[in-house]
This record gives C-alpha cells, sequence and structure tokens, in this order.
C-alpha cells in the first residue's frame, strides 16, 4: 500500500472513531479529591473493618488530585491489548481498568493489578494512586530501605496499614506468589526484607499499603453492570513510570472499539492500532 493511502485510511479510522467514541466526563485538573470514609470492600471471610481512624491516615497518604481529569493528550495509534467485560476472563495477572461509570471515590479512575484469585475470593493492588510517603518511611525498620526514596502507593482500601509489595525478578523469591512471568507479589515480612536486601531500583519494585478485595460473586456483578474492563497485564504497566496517567492511557484503549469487534461473550476481536500479615 502506498504511503498516501496509508495516511487517508488511518486518517479514516481517527475521524469514524472520535465520533463514535463516548464523551468523556471531565472534572477539574487540580480538584482536592481525596479517600472516602465509606466501608471498604473486602473478599470473602474479611471483616471488611471500617475506615475510622485509617481513614484519615488514607487522606494524608493519598495525592489530592488522584481523581483526574480525562483530556489532554492525543490517544495513541499503536496496537491496543485485547480487552474483555466476560467476568469469566478474571485471574491472578489480570487488569481491572475503571470504567468511567464507575463514581466509587475508592475505585474511580483506578487500575488494579489482580494478585490472588481463588474460591475465597478477589485480592488486588491498585496501581496508579502514589502517595506522599517515602518508602523509606514505611520500612524504617529495615536499615537497607533507607536509600527507596520512591513513593509508597495506596493499594486500596482494605487493611490500609498492612505493607505489600510488588518485585520484579529472574527467579522466584522465597515466601512470594507469582503474578506474572517474572512478577511477584509479596505479602509477609521475611521475602520482603530479603527484596530491599536486593536493592531493586522503582523499575522493579514497589510498596502498597493495604489491598482491593472482593467476593468472587460480587467482583462478577460489578464487570456485568459495566464498572470494569479486564486487561492481560504486563511488567510496563505495573511497574509504569508515569501511574498519574496510567488509567487515562488505559481507559482510552477501551474508546478505541470498532462497531462489529465485540464477541457475545462482551471480549473483544481487534483492536485499534507499615505492618505485615
Amino acid at each position: 500500500m502506498s504511503l498516501s493511502k496509508l495516511c487517508f485510511f488511518v486518517t479514516l479510522i481517527l475521524i469514524v472513531t472520535f465520533a463514535a467514541a463516548p464523551g468523556f466526563d471531565v472534572q477539574p485538573k487540580d480538584s482536592d479529591v481525596r479517600a472516602p470514609s465509606s466501608q471498604p470492600r473486602g473478599p470473602a471471610g474479611a471483616s471488611g473493618e471500617s475506615r475510622g481512624a485509617i481513614g484519615h491516615v488514607v487522606d494524608e497518604l493519598v495525592r489530592s488530585n488522584w481523581v483526574s481529569d480525562g483530556n489532554g493528550e492525543t490517544p495513541s495509534t499503536g496496537i491496543l491489548p485485547v480487552q474483555s467485560r466476560n467476568p469469566k476472563e478474571v485471574g491472578t495477572g489480570k487488569l481491572l481498568v475503571a470504567s468511567r461509570t464507575l463514581l466509587d471515590p475508592d475505585f474511580a479512575q483506578t487500575v488494579i493489578l489482580l494478585v490472588r484469585c481463588d474460591s475465597d475470593g478477589v485480592i488486588g493492588l491498585i496501581l496508579n494512586r502514589p502517595t506522599d510517603l517515602p518508602v523509606s518511611r514505611v520500612l524504617d525498620q529495615f536499615e537497607a530501605a533507607k536509600d527507596l526514596s520512591g513513593p509508597a502507593y495506596l493499594g486500596g482500601p482494605v487493611a490500609v496499614p498492612a505493607v505489600f509489595a510488588l518485585l520484579r525478578s529472574t527467579a522466584k523469591p522465597d515466601g512470594a506468589e507469582q503474578v506474572l512471568d517474572g512478577i511477584y507479589w509479596i505479602s509477609t515480612k521475611a521475602p520482603l526484607e530479603k527484596a530491599i536486601a536486593g536493592r531493586p531500583g522503582s523499575g522493579a519494585f514497589r510498596v502498597y499499603l493495604g489491598y482491593a478485595g472482593w467476593s468472587n460473586d460480587q467482583l462478577r456483578r460489578e464487570i456485568e453492570q459495566g464498572s470494569w474492563f479486564v486487561f492481560q497485564a504486563d511488567a510496563a504497566t505495573i511497574f509504569d513510570s508515569d501511574p498519574d496517567a496510567l488509567w487515562r492511557q488505559m481507559i482510552k484503549k477501551t474508546e478505541f472499539q470498532f462497531a462489529g469487534n465485540h464477541r457475545p461473550d462482551g471480549s473483544l476481536t481487534a483492536s485499534i492500532p507499615a505492618t505485615f500479615n
């Protein structure tokens, strides 16, 4: 195909896509939205502890502008990953991307990595809510953590004092759980201390306060109601260098869709170019 024809088709695709895309739900970029005090979700069998004093801690930890606007960037024309709204696609190593219609302030505009999915429920970590609290302060009991200046992240509204971590490693750390090939979830003290001693960089290690949790039926209903898109995770997304822009990048991928690309099950057939457990 000649270059002129290629340019013509790309332009036509963009025109059709923008014409079909839903309107943006724009909020002021400098909005002063803070973490809520509502009851958090918890996995099956969890008590769903009250926010109370914990909610106040979260208010102080989360950046005031974690609910950001949905505009201001030119959508990418690269190849987009297949997405789904089929609850059967949920599993360890998948991403939940909040839809524009999800207004629950605990989860609005979040991208969540699912780290455990079993008969007891689903556990995930919010990837795009960095706090102003440095990892060195969260893990100040570890001497090796004193040089870790990156931010701790708010992993979710449940058990906020608890510390978890994600580690990128070529070998499985003892006591860690594999999420993806080369990506591990750390939820106990000994493997966390060992991971810190290895002095991982910010592109291979992140610390989270609390987690997000659902019963299996609860998450299934939320997906069926259109609250979440399901994506396959990858290391680049998990350790994205600009987490504040991550949701905007992911939600745009859901809006580059053509009629006829959906299967009956809701998936897409194509896409367009500090305590311890």
